[in-house]
């Protein structure tokens, strides 16, 4: 039987010219569908705090609260600049470092 388990081993399926494409857009298309995963609990979780009254949803929507607006910028900026550092080239052999990197993960608290 095993033997004719590996008969049915079909060749990699690709749809780009280059198989690297093939799997990135593979880990893309698993990143998007752990993303809309975390959504979908996130919304839940809302929904079943509001129902308790512990949370306001017009306040999650709302504006966000003084100071917040700048910290949340900047982070936002920052996540932004290491995620698309790759597509403009800039991307080291070393792999990626700084406050998103895994090598410093644990080190630095959020302030």
């Amino acid at each position: 039987m095993a033997k004719r388990a590996s008969s049915l081993v079909r060749p990699e399926q690709l749809f780009f010219d280059d198989p690297a494409v093939d799997r990135l857009m593979g880990v893309v298309m698993a990143l998007a569908t752990e993303h809309y995963v975390l959504r979908d609990r996130v919304r839940a979780l809302e929904e079943q705090l509001a129902g308790a009254g512990l949370i306001d949803p017009a306040t999650l929507a709302g504006k966000p609260f003084a100071g917040e607006t700048e910290a949340d910028s900047a982070d936002a900026t920052a996540f932004a600049e290491e995620l698309l550092r790759p597509l403009l080239g800039l991307q080291q052999a070393a792999g990626a470092t700084g406050r998103f990197s895994l090598r410093t993960r644990g080190r630095r608290k959020r302030t």
